[in-house]
């Protein structure tokens, strides 16, 4: 029986550990928690209240705030935690992994993002992190999943991406249930791109929303994103039917029109005509995309990737451009072919 390290009790890693707690027998979990409300409303009414109010985890699920209590023993460690705090965290679990052995270990990110600074995927943030040793096994966990739809069980499909196959196979195997279902794939670049960009995308989406405009511009919005994304997948070493399957479009049409996705909600109110520092103090909950414009926009400049929704995205966010002018700027580019 494997035991499974879940870093990170936000609402995605929280209803990842009510989703895998469902087949307690096949492995053991523990949960690290940030928080320290958090921490004591999971010990004491077994909720997540801050995060994902109403869900109730598993009893025998290890809850802890302790690093090394966490990554004990663990076989598989998941990491769920905001991709600018990813670095920092995967360093301060090197001594305990370090003290504990075990170089076979499976590191699984499901951070939909990207590093700030060095414009890296989270896996690679993890093998430079871990370095040879311990970075060899690397996955990377992405597709359409609300966290509340998770927890709640219902059936949701994604995919599961490395570049050793069998590790992929390892952790579908140990992941997958009768509500979780999960696809392995070789590509991790495109997975990963995939996850992290349609947030972009999705911001613009709210931002159309919030504007008030209907389902023609969405549509066309979705299409055209998809586009930008797979462009620059293909420019780092994806693959073009990744980003037509869950990790790429399916992520996208989730992201862009549900109404859970953070990432859209942050650009409906920017389209209201709200401004960003007060959208993100009202939040507690990370909207990936924000961090992620910026870091998309200087991997599509670098590789010359032509990503015109992103850039108008990122004009909005960063430089005070107003929504309804990036829109039109949109609209009167140069014509061409699809």
């Amino acid at each position: 029986m494997k035991k499974i390290a879940i870093i990170g009790a936000g609402s995605c890693g929280t209803a990842l550990a009510i989703a895998l707690g469902r087949s307690r027998e096949s492995h053991r979990l523990s949960l690290w928690v940030h928080g320290a409300d958090v921490l004591a409303g999971l010990r004491k009414c077994h909720q997540n209240s801050v995060y994902l109010p109403g869900m109730r985890i598993p009893e025998g699920i290890e809850v802890t705030g302790n690093l090394g209590e966490a990554l004990a023993g663990a076989q598989i460690v998941l990491g769920v935690m905001p991709s600018a705090h990813a670095r920092t965290l995967y360093a301060a679990m090197l001594p305990h992994l370090e003290a504990r052995g075990a170089a076979d270990r499976i590191f699984v990110s499901a951070t939909k993002g990207l590093e700030q600074n060095s414009l890296a995927r989270m896996s690679t943030v993890i093998s430079e992190t871990m370095g040879q040793k311990f970075g060899s096994r690397v996955a990377a966990l992405s597709g359409p999943s609300f966290a509340l739809e998770v927890a709640r069980g219902d059936p949701t499909a994604v995919v599961i991406a490395a570049g050793d196959l069998h590790v992929a196979t390892e952790i579908q195997h140990e992941f997958s249930s009768s509500t979780l279902r999960l696809y392995t794939n070789d590509d991790i670049v495109g997975v990963e791109f995939g996850g992290a960009v349609k947030n972009v995308i999705a911001l613009a989406a709210g931002v159309c929303a919030g504007l008030g405009l209907g389902a023609n511009t969405i549509a066309a919005l979705i299409t055209r994103g998809l586009s930008e994304m797979t462009r620059l997948a293909l420019a780092l070493g994806g693959r073009r039917d990744t980003l037509s399957g869950l990790a790429g479009l399916g992520d996208l049409v989730l992201t862009a029109t549900g109404s859970l996705s953070r990432n859209r909600s942050v650009g409906v109110e920017l389209g209201k005509g709200r401004k960003l520092p007060e959208i993100l103090r009202q939040m507690r909950m990370v909207a990936e995309g924000v961090g992620t414009t910026s870091a998309t926009v200087a991997l599509a400049r670098k590789h010359k990737v032509d990503m015109p929704i992103t850039e108008q995205m990122y004009a909005v966010l960063h430089e005070g451009r107003a929504p309804s002018d990036a829109i039109r700027e949109l609209m009167e580019r140069p014509l061409t072919r699809e």
